[in-house]
């Protein structure tokens, strides 16, 4: 029985940013919190990024 990496491994580094390279897009602030990529959340992170701008995914990054 083989679990997915995604289970078993945080999301690299390189495949998050915080906005200084490029704006941050509402899949990096799903993705920056750990949960997995869904219609839903890439919603809801849509309209939290509308409301609070790039300071969102600050928020969850250290």
């Amino acid at each position: 029985m083989s679990e997915s990496i995604e289970s078993e491994q945080p999301t690299p580094d390189n495949l998050l940013h915080t906005g200084a390279e490029h704006p941050v897009d509402p899949v990096d602030l799903v993705m920056a919190s750990g949960r997995d990529v869904t219609p839903e959340l890439v919603e809801k992170a849509r309209q939290k990024l509308e409301k609070e701008g790039p300071a969102a995914v600050e928020k969850l990054m250290p």
